[in-house]
């Protein structure tokens, strides 16, 4: 590589870009964080914490950061990407210049690209002007929090690359991260995407006071279209079952951790969107993606009833009551998950 060789860099100052520099560091990198504000990058810098989003983390002090990308990604055999994924396709065009021809780009986004339809990975190809295999991508119930207090944890590195995907998991084991391998991007990618939009419907229902039937029901359900989109894309349906698919599902759900959850929690109060996004203050990933998904899904020939009526509250404003009486009011069909 360079004389920075086993160097990583962290785009994203993020509650997740911030634990997941602490991981690198605590499994022995040398990390840069690259932060888009001067105030958040001096006091990584100089305190290595993230008061803003992770106040209790003091980072190791392998980590440093930056406002200057082109500092952090110069010679960084990892590039971690970690930032709000319908702002990647512009921020990769900045910094594909700055990549080493042999990099490993690592994503740790779950959304999919507004207008294309394209899943994360795909979005770097394109942007970055790389080829599929430099791109690994981290899923799995990944809740920055409890990883940051050293919380038992597992997670999932996907990609087509053997050996890429070996070295992102021997750079993130630590005492309490297990990660595991998977070759299955598209359904890793999926998982992560559509969970969001199931946990905004699980806070929803959890605000309009519904019980653990209704609950259950919404995730299990929730995967039940998820892993339809993933096989019509080409996934392999035993991923849904896992930690990308329902391990990521339960936790997003059911933590008040969870920024998905807690977001659909404002809108089943009967706040509107602007209202639940200054109240939570942070990037609810599934209020954008669900209309891509809704998209994604239509253009296969896929059902997906409750991702459909997500949307319908977050974007066209319908009542969380309609909503859930539109759910109940279906024609009733076996439970398949052909």
């Amino acid at each position: 590589m360079s004389e920075r060789s086993g160097h990583v860099a962290v785009l994203g100052a993020g509650s997740w870009g911030t634990a997941f520099a602490k991981i690198l560091a605590d499994a022995g990198r040398e990390v840069t964080i690259w932060a888009r504000r001067q105030p958040v990058a001096d006091t990584l810098r100089a305190q290595r914490r993230n008061p803003e989003y992770l106040p209790h983390l003091v980072l190791p002090e392998r980590v440093t950061a930056t406002t200057d990308a082109a500092e952090a990604i110069s010679g960084a055999e990892l590039v971690v990407l970690a930032v709000p994924s319908q702002t990647l396709r512009a921020n990769l065009a900045e910094w594909a210049d700055h990549l080493h021809p042999d990099a490993t780009l690592v994503s740790l986004m779950k959304g999919i690209e507004l207008g294309t339809t394209k899943r994360m990975s795909e979005v770097i190809v394109e942007a970055a002007g790389v080829p599929a295999h430099r791109v690994v991508v981290v899923s799995g119930p990944n809740l920055a929090p409890e990883i940051a207090a050293e919380q038992p944890a597992a997670t999932v590195v996907a990609g087509t690359d053997g050996r890429r995907t070996a070295l992102v998991q021997s750079s993130i084991r630590t005492p309490y991260l297990r990660p595991y391998t998977n070759d299955d991007v598209v359904g890793c990618e999926l998982g992560g995407a559509v969970k969001n939009v199931i946990a905004l419907a699980y806070g929803i229902a959890t605000a309009m006071g519904f019980g653990d039937n209704t609950r259950a029901m919404l995730m299990t359900r929730g995967l039940a279209e998820t892993a339809r989109l993933g096989v019509a894309l080409g996934a392999d349906p035993i991923t849904f079952a896992g930690l990308a698919g329902m391990g990521d599902l339960v936790a997003s759900c059911s933590s008040p951790l969870a920024r998905n959850r807690t977001f659909g929690e404002h809108l089943g109060r009967g706040e509107t969107l602007e209202q639940a996004q200054a109240a939570t203050r942070q990037t609810a990933e599934g209020v954008k993606s669900c209309l891509s998904i809704r998209d994604l899904a239509r253009a296969h020939g896929v059902e997906m009833p409750i991702t459909e009526q997500v949307e319908r509250i977050c974007h066209e404003g319908m009542d969380p009551r309609i909503a859930v009486d539109t759910l109940m009011s279906r024609t009733a069909k076996p439970e398949s998950y052909e």
